[in-house]
């Protein structure tokens, strides 16, 4: 749940930049699936990457994000960096796996690791992060197993 930029987390990301980095990569894996071009996903991983190595400072779509979206941003609901690069990470994943799919000959699999990016996205987008739910029960088991 979204909550207001205080001094405390000012760090935070503004969950409009949350919203067009779904949008982006809802839009881009569907356009990918209608296109039937792999490359719209390899883009997306290499979009998606230097903010998974390096944080929100190297993520493209931050930056435009923070300069677009400066008035929505202002007061806006935040989300948590260590979520959003969460997030990012299993998307990674997904298209780095799609990407090997791809290059292996078995496109279908790559669609389907692909699509599963764009389904996170659209879901998230209508309200449901699935990716925060993983987010929570992750750090649920790990305090379970191994305590504070």
């Amino acid at each position: 749940m979204p909550v207001p930029i205080s001094e405390k987390n000012s760090d935070a990301i503004p969950l409009p930049v949350v919203q067009l980095n779904r949008t982006v990569l809802l839009a881009g894996v569907i356009g990918a699936v209608a296109l039937q071009q792999h490359v719209f996903i390899t883009l997306l991983f290499l979009i998606i990457l230097p903010a998974v190595l390096f944080g929100r400072r190297a993520s493209l779509i931050y930056g435009i994000g923070s300069h677009l979206l400066a008035r929505q941003n202002e007061g806006a609901p935040v989300e948590s960096p260590q979520l959003m690069r969460f997030n990012n990470a299993i998307a990674a994943i997904l298209f780095g796996a799609a990407q090997l799919a791809f290059l292996l000959g078995a496109p279908s699999a790559g669609w389907i690791l692909a699509g599963m990016v764009g389904i996170a996205a659209g879901v998230a987008l209508g309200g449901f992060c699935f990716g925060c739910f993983l987010y929570y029960q992750f750090n649920l088991q790990r305090y379970r197993f191994f305590g504070k």
